[in-house]
């Protein structure tokens, strides 16, 4: 393919574009308007990824909050320009991690959260003209909320409601209705209560209010079951202790077994199990026991009493009559016994005189007195049951063969779980051994988890996501809008129109030949003249062609 150029005139002094600003200003409108939308987005976008970057992690600022409570912060946080977030559930507020302990001390000085629960500051603002059940009534209030406050304060537990029903006392009803109250709590995910807290919980409500009794005290956890009061509902079966107890006494014999039996047939060729049956009766006896006294000792007097009773008679004369008779006798020299003595009394006393004389000792008795309390938990039964796999073994051939253990190999085994358990034949205990072979079943592989479904790189890609996203809009801003606006600028300057020829001539078309010049002036005489008019005629016709041939010239190039 040849080209033809064509010269076409040009001024004298062509205008050049010089310069950066000559440049932009010499854009199309629609150029300067794309590189100014380009700029602005490519601000926005770096601002947007400052801030990304200065925020950081979120952080909880409050969490469990109520309604009542989360309006007012929210609000506070608009007010002040602070951004920030939900949780899933909506009980916490997230705020960024450089600004949280900031904003806890403002928000606290602008008494910020307030608490949903009221407690005694109820009563601190009573109006004037307050009637007598508005008093009773925010007394109640006042009650609950205290009480609140204080089962919230407990480490399982998240959040507390507790209902009191105190009845009006009147002085003119002969039985008054005793007041009750119920406690619902919401724990934290994984916490339990164990009986002593749920007494602990009962009690502190009942010793808070007047004459109310710990039985008519209820507590519901979030999913709306009992807690308390759970002995009378379950009186026909076993309460959640009593089958814990259970459990540990089975767990308590399994593994007494297991450590014995795996040293001797290996881990995974055991398979055991223990079941236990708890006496949780509760039985008391009261005996009392009277036996005589026993053995050659003295018995031990308890109460001795006697009783002497006499009567004097009438006094008769007796005796020699004459003056001796009347004469006091004499004191008797020797001792007066047997007949003297009764010779005595014949001569002279009193006759028809009464007496009586009365003696009761009473001993005591032997008395023993018994009060039999049997304790609740005693073990009734032990039932044992043990698997043991066959015995493998390799034959020269690497083959693995099972062979079932000996009668007097199992005898071992049934004697080493017995005594192991504890067994107790008078009891009724049980323990079976058996062999059998296992069935092993192909554990399948685990498969490797992709390095796209790594936990870390996840995080990292969560992490990272936002600034990307920005840094690759600012790369699309940056080729799309701003850097065909500078390649215009910083191209080398366009000529006008006069100083290069632009225009091609596509195809095979020759250029006519012109004649070789004269020596001498080429350009004098009217040869010169008649070729100058056949360029301009060529370079009118075939002005692409002429202005490759004068590119050529220009770059160097051989004609």
């Amino acid at each position: 393919m040849d080209n033809a150029v064509v010269p076409i005139n040009k001024p004298a002094n062509p205008p050049v574009a010089d310069g950066l600003t000559s440049r932009m200003a010499a854009l199309p409108a629609r150029a300067k308007f794309m590189a100014a939308l380009g700029v602005a987005a490519l601000l926005a976008a770096l601002v947007a990824l400052t801030l990304t970057m200065r925020q950081g992690d979120y952080k909880v600022l409050f969490a469990n909050l109520s309604e009542k409570d989360g309006g007012p912060i929210i609000e506070k946080l608009s007010q002040m320009n602070v951004p920030y977030r939900y949780t899933e559930g909506g009980g916490a507020i997230l705020v960024p991690a450089s600004m949280v302990y900031d904003l806890r001390l403002k928000l606290s000085a602008a008494g910020l959260p307030k608490g949903s629960v009221n407690g005694y500051e109820i009563l601190d603002k009573s109006p004037f003209g307050q009637t007598q059940g508005q008093e009773r009534i925010n007394l109640q209030r006042a009650l609950e909320g205290e009480l609140t406050r204080t089962i919230q304060s407990l480490d399982s537990v998240q959040a507390a409601r507790v209902h009191l029903a105190l009845p009006k006392m009147d002085g003119f009803f002969r039985e008054q209705q005793k007041p009750s109250a119920s406690v619902v709590l919401t724990l934290h995910p994984g916490r339990t209560l164990d009986r002593a807290q749920l007494a602990g919980i009962v009690h502190l409500v009942a010793s808070s209010v007047p004459e109310l009794n710990p039985k008519t005290v209820s507590v519901l956890d979030g999913s709306g079951a009992l807690l308390s009061g759970q002995n009378d509902a379950n009186a026909q079966g076993l309460d959640g202790q009593q089958i814990q107890y259970v459990r540990e006494v089975e767990a308590s014999h399994l593994k007494r077994v297991l450590e014995l039996l795996e040293p001797v047939v290996g881990r995974d060729n055991l398979r055991a199990t223990v079941t236990a049956e708890i006496d949780f009766s509760q039985t008391e006896a009261l005996s009392e026991a009277f036996k005589p006294n026993q053995g050659q000792g003295q018995a031990t007097v308890r109460e001795q009493r006697s009783d002497d009773n006499s009567q004097a008679g009438s006094a008769t004369p007796s005796g020699v009559p004459g003056a001796t008779s009347n004469q006091p006798p004499l004191p008797a020299s020797a001792p007066i016994n047997g007949q003297a003595q009764a010779m005595q009394g014949a001569q002279g006393g009193t006759t028809g005189g009464t007496g009586r004389r009365e003696a009761e000792t009473k001993y005591e008795v032997d008395k023993t007195t018994r009060w039999t309390k049997n304790a609740t938990g005693n073990v009734r039964r032990l039932n044992a049951a043990v698997v043991v796999n066959h015995r493998v073994s390799t034959d020269p051939k690497g083959k693995s063969v099972s062979t079932p253990l000996t009668p007097e190999e199992l005898e071992k085994l049934t004697a080493l779980v017995e005594q192991g358990i504890g067994f107790n034949k008078e009891r009724g205990d049980s323990v079976r051994v058996i062999n059998a072979p296992f069935r092993i079943e192909a554990v399948p592989p685990v498969e490797a988890v992709p390095l796209w479904m790594q936990p870390w790189l996840q995080d990292m890609l969560r992490a990272g996501a936002a600034p990307g996203a920005l840094a690759l809009v600012a790369l699309v801003i940056v080729f799309t809008l701003i850097r065909p606006a500078l390649r215009a600028v910083l191209a080398p300057p366009v000529p006008v129109k006069g100083d290069q020829l632009d225009e091609l001539l596509e195809g095979d078309t020759a250029l006519p030949a012109l004649a070789a010049p004269e020596s001498g002036n080429r350009l004098a005489g009217p040869d010169n003249n008649a070729r100058l008019d056949g360029i301009r005629a060529m370079a009118k016709d075939n002005p692409a062609a002429v202005a490759n041939i004068v590119r050529g010239w220009v770059n160097g190039e051989p004609a």
